[in-house]
């Protein structure tokens, strides 16, 4: 007979999360995870399977709650614009900690069709949202008409990962400060 679970997955979870957002998927051994997670090296297969599809469970979580975040600042502010602003804000201040998004798609790129439906599912639900703020934004006279708002928000995005990338390696807050203000400025 199996025994109940005695420990927290979303608290087990995090853990994970944390692990791979740093060391990524090659870089994180199973004691790695054990440690993190707070369970034993049993329960983590019990509970999660393998690694790989552990490490799946986390990137799905991982981008549910960043488009969720992503989308939750799209909404502040009186205009459109002060919402794209703190989604730019928002990644230029938290991007020295590692995104597991980027890190996963620098990581296997589309070499794993599960973890790329994963990315494109969260592409596709924030693209859409961004697509809304933006010709919003042109309709208020923030952003120029002229920019298609669906290329927009790709370069939107590269700009969210180049920034991510930057921080990673080394680029200091004033820099990263620079380029979410440069990419705003690219939209008037």
């Amino acid at each position: 007979m199996a025994r109940p679970r005695t420990f927290d997955v979303d608290t087990a979870l995090d853990g994970a999360s944390r692990v791979f957002r740093e060391h990524g998927f090659e870089g994180t051994s199973a004691q790695m995870l054990v440690d993190a997670m707070g369970i034993g090296r049993q329960s983590l297969y019990d509970t999660f399977g393998d690694k790989w599809q552990l490490y799946l469970d986390v990137v799905r979580r991982y981008a549910i709650a960043e488009a969720g975040e992503h989308r939750a600042a799209l909404r502040t502010g009186q205009r459109a614009i002060d919402g794209i602003r703190a989604m730019l804000d928002r990644v230029v201040r938290e991007a020295e900690v590692p995104c597991l998004g980027v890190n996963s798609i620098a990581e296997f790129g589309c070499s794993h069709p599960e973890l790329t439906e994963i990315n494109a599912a969260a592409d596709r639900g924030l693209r859409a949202a961004m697509v809304e703020s933006i010709r919003k934004a042109q309709a208020e006279g923030d952003i120029a008409v002229t920019l298609d708002p669906d290329r927009l928000a790709t370069f939107l995005m590269a700009s969210f990962a180049g920034i991510r990338i930057a921080a990673r390696g080394g680029a200091q807050p004033d820099n990263l400060a620079n380029l979410g203000e440069m990419a705003l400025r690219a939209m008037r």
